[in-house]
């Protein structure tokens, strides 16, 4: 699963995070509902001292194929669009914490904030693990596990 990688990828770049943190301020206090929706990575400190929710999305780049034809990434980039981003969004900010959308297609396309967060945890890891193995783990365990799914 995406979530246990990006969480591993953490833990050995040194980065302090949590997978499935159950982080109250995404659910609406108006909405009456007694879940708490987790936030799929939550990374400690990570932008500017504030907490960060990293929320993964996977989708299909055949979804909403039409007429017009394919778009390589597309469906990436709607999900990054999408208004679950915002409302999550605004809550983050309310809240103090910092919200990054992490969305990605099976056929391995990341769009601009992923690949930001990416380069930013591969940019640490550097600095932190001095091995050449780990300068290129991070995109390589990404791509493999984008392809299964």
């Amino acid at each position: 699963m995406i979530r246990d990688v990006i969480f591993n990828i953490y833990r050995r770049a040194g980065i302090s995070a949590k997978k499935e943190a159950p982080v109250n301020f995404l659910t609406d206090p108006s909405d009456e509902r007694s879940t708490l929706r987790p936030a799929d990575v939550l990374a400690f400190g990570w932008v500017g001292g504030k907490h960060a929710c990293v929320d993964l999305t996977g989708v299909s780049p055949l979804v909403g194929l039409s007429s017009r034809g394919f778009i390589a990434g597309q469906a990436a980039l709607k999900a990054v669009a999408s208004g679950k981003v915002t409302k999550h969004e605004k809550a983050c900010i309310k809240n103090q914490q910092v919200f990054i959308p992490f969305a990605f297609d099976t056929f391995g396309f990341l769009p601009p904030k992923a690949v930001e967060l990416l380069s930013r945890v591969q940019w640490v890891m550097r600095n932190n693990v001095m091995t050449l193995r780990s300068t290129d783990v991070i995109f390589k365990r990404m791509a493999l596990q984008s392809k299964k799914g």
